[in-house]
């Protein structure tokens, strides 16, 4: 092959292709599918050259080339670093923002359920003797309830505090797969849990001990409990009123939600498992502690709170930059 006249023949097609690429964000419909033609073509004659020549600078001028072309047409790989940031700073706390209301409402739920079972047992001797003997009651108020904050080394604590708030929460979630009808029970039992324990404590005067060792981790923890229920209601009311969209098209979108907040709280529940682990037994006062609760509740909100309102006002909704189900409704 005269390489010489190979050149000269295919020059102007390079040299269209390079211009083409250089003005990629800014071309015309005729001009993307120019493009696209003078990708295959130039992709062709690298093979051409590849096979019949030996000018290792003509090949690598080409392939050069075409791996540019390439990236043009089917779309740059976002860099991972990109693809994270966008989790914590768009989808993640979009998700959660849009889930405001229905986060407000299993909180208002679960404290009002919590408060009045803990009322109910800490008043009535009857219902205590039910719950459990007056040794029994004896044993968690003096010893149990604070021994399980510290009978463990802090490192191994926290790893299984961390998985066992990961499966409540899990199970939050997997209740969205069941159009949320079994989150209200997961809620439930969590709510008589802890409304028992506080009565029980409060019936023998301990509810200071009670509060000040629940609340320097419990207040993250129950809000990520919370989150995750609300998502989970919310997704199962789409099943019920979807809005203008196919009910498909939404169930899809509200999924692909749920994953999200799935995968942000396992650092909110991570944060809440250190805390239970070396603050809530530590030897700080208790104001310490308390306060590095409330921080970080305050922290995790205002975080959803800043981010998620900047992305609701950008139209976000969390979900895929190109779903692969959108489509457009009136």
């Amino acid at each position: 092959m005269d390489i010489d006249a190979f050149i000269a023949a295919h020059r102007p097609a390079w040299d269209r292709l390079e211009h083409l690429i250089a003005r990629r964000r800014t071309l015309t419909g005729a001009e993307i599918d120019e493009l696209v033609e003078l990708y295959q073509r130039v992709s062709t004659h690298l093979s051409i050259v590849r096979s019949a020549s030996t000018d290792g600078i003509l090949v690598g001028r080409l392939s050069a080339l075409v791996a540019r072309a390439r990236s043009a047409v089917t779309g740059a790989h976002v860099p991972a670093w990109r693809e994270l940031a966008r989790f914590f700073t768009v989808s993640f706390p979009v998700v959660a923002y849009r889930a405001r209301w229905w986060w407000l409402g299993t909180t208002v739920a679960f404290v009002a359920l919590a408060w009045i079972m803990g009322a109910w047992v800490a008043g009535s001797p009857e219902v205590q003797n039910a719950v459990a003997s007056p040794e029994e009651i004896t044993q968690l108020v003096e010893h149990d309830f604070a021994d399980y904050y510290s009978e463990n080394p802090a490192a191994s604590f926290a790893s299984r505090v961390w998985i066992n708030n990961a499966w409540v929460s899990a199970l939050m979630l997997v209740g969205a797969i069941f159009a949320g009808i079994p989150i209200p029970y997961f809620l439930f039992q969590n709510a008589a849990n802890v409304g028992i324990s506080g009565g029980l404590m409060a019936s023998r005067g301990k509810l200071d001990i009670f509060f000040g060792l629940i609340t320097p981790h419990g207040l993250l923890e129950l809000a990520a409990v919370f989150l995750a229920a609300a998502v989970g209601l919310r997704l199962g009311w789409t099943v019920v009123d979807p809005g203008p969209r196919r009910r498909t098209e939404a169930l899809a979108e509200q999924g692909r939600a749920v994953m999200a907040v799935a995968l942000g709280l396992v650092v909110a529940l991570f944060v809440s498992g250190l805390i239970e682990a070396f603050v809530t037994p530590s030897g700080l006062p208790t104001w310490a502690r308390i306060a590095i609760g409330v921080l970080a509740l305050v922290a995790f909100l205002g975080y959803v709170g800043v981010y998620g309102h900047r992305a609701a006002r950008d139209q976000e909704t969390g979900d895929l930059e190109r779903a692969p189900d959108v489509a457009p409704t009136a």
